[in-house]
Parts: structure tokens; C-alpha cells; sequence
């Protein structure tokens, strides 16, 4: 996988957001996986210190598991999106089981924003590595936004160096840019020394966060 998107791959499903179209310095900082403890409470901590709102992309099951994890990144005012319920391969997956398994994620997050007060004005959905089919596109595509991203962090890599997690974001970036970071512990040690000098840098650099999708 690259960490930036090519451009032909972005073409070829036009029916899916790779990057978002803007004329200002606005990027879409988004985080998969997750909730999971001491990780997530890392990120919101960190997003919280830089004033930086995100998207989370959530795992059904995790939700459960972490309810109120769930409703702090709601509460922190971030957005949260739908990674499935079981983290489910697209290519490996038939498609009635797939979307099943999206929709029950997609009913967990909208209980979790109704007991925080809030309501679900847009539903995102990632698929889970980035693994979907067209039939699978042209069923979720009228009730979802599919956002993928054009720059992965590769922070959960192993034996990945944290200043080539910074490096992969930062000499890549560019208006409009999708960003994706994880929320689980395969990327917290990295997390822990390479986010916070990245986000600060992309600030820096004049870059905004948005989360309007």
C-alpha cells in the first residue's frame, strides 16, 4: 500500500472521497479503529492540547466494549464515523454479510449520539483496509459518504520509525489532503512521540483542521 494515494487509483472510484476539493489550507485529520483504552484517551488528550478537532472511524464491538470512550470523543466535539462492526475484509467478505456488519456499526454509533444529545446529520464509513468492492460501493453509496484518505501514516507499522511516520505526512500534505492515524495499541508507542510533533508542524505550516465532510 502507498502511503500517498496515486492519483489514477482516486479516478478509477470516482464514487469514493480520496481527498477533499478545497481552495483554502484545510486537511481532514482522521483516525481508525478504536475506541481502546489508553490509546484513545492519548489522542483526545493530544487533540485536546493542540485544539484540533478529528474524525474517528469506529469499530463496532469496540464500541461496546469502550462505551464510555465512545461518548468522550463525541463529547471532545469530534465526528465519528463507522469502520464496520467486526472489522470485516470487503474483498473476503460477501456482500449481504458486509453491509449487515456495517449497519449494525452504524446502529451502535447512533445510539451512542443520541445519549450524548446529539444527532447524525452526515453517516461516513471507511472500509476496513481500505478494501471494498464496486457492487459493495454502489450498495453503501446511497446512504453513506465512502471516505478512504490520499496520505497513510503507516504509524502501526512494525519497526517503523516515528520521524518516518512524521515524514510520511508532512512531505506528502497538500490542500485538502485525508490524513489516517490509528486508534489502537499497535500505533501508541509511536503515537506517543511521532503525533503530537506532526500535528503541531501541519499547524505550522498553516494547515486547519476540518471535519466537515
Amino acid at each position: 500500500m502507498f502511503t500517498k494515494v496515486p492519483n489514477f487509483i482516486q479516478r478509477f472510484f470516482p464514487n469514493i472521497i480520496w481527498k477533499k476539493t478545497t481552495d483554502e489550507k484545510k486537511i481532514w485529520l482522521t483516525f481508525d479503529d478504536g475506541p481502546e483504552e489508553e490509546v484513545t484517551e492519548f489522542i483526545l488528550k493530544t487533540l485536546k492540547k493542540l485544539n484540533i478537532k478529528a474524525s474517528f472511524f469506529l469499530i463496532g464491538k469496540n464500541i461496546q466494549a469502550f462505551p464510555e470512550l465512545t461518548k468522550a470523543i463525541i463529547k471532545e466535539g469530534h465526528v465519528v464515523g463507522n469502520h464496520s462492526f467486526s472489522h470485516l475484509n470487503g474483498f473476503k467478505s460477501k456482500n449481504e454479510e458486509y453491509i449487515y456488519d456495517i449497519e449494525l456499526g452504524q446502529k451502535l454509533i447512533n445510539e451512542k449520539l443520541v445519549e450524548m444529545g446529539k444527532t447524525n446529520k452526515i453517516k461516513i464509513f471507511r472500509p476496513p483496509y481500505g478494501r471494498i468492492l464496486p457492487q459493495q460501493i454502489k450498495r453503501l453509496k446511497e446512504n453513506y459518504k465512502i471516505v478512504m484518505w490520499n496520505i497513510f501514516s503507516w504509524d502501526f507499522k512494525k519497526n517503523i520509525s516515528p520521524e518516518k511516520i512524521y515524514n510520511n505526512v508532512i512531505d506528502n500534505v497538500v490542500e485538502g489532503s485525508i490524513l489516517v492515524f490509528h486508534n489502537n495499541n499497535k500505533s501508541l508507542n509511536n503515537l506517543k512521540v511521532a503525533l503530537e510533533d506532526t500535528l503541531v508542524k501541519l499547524k505550522e505550516k498553516g494547515f486547519v483542521f476540518s471535519t466537515t465532510w
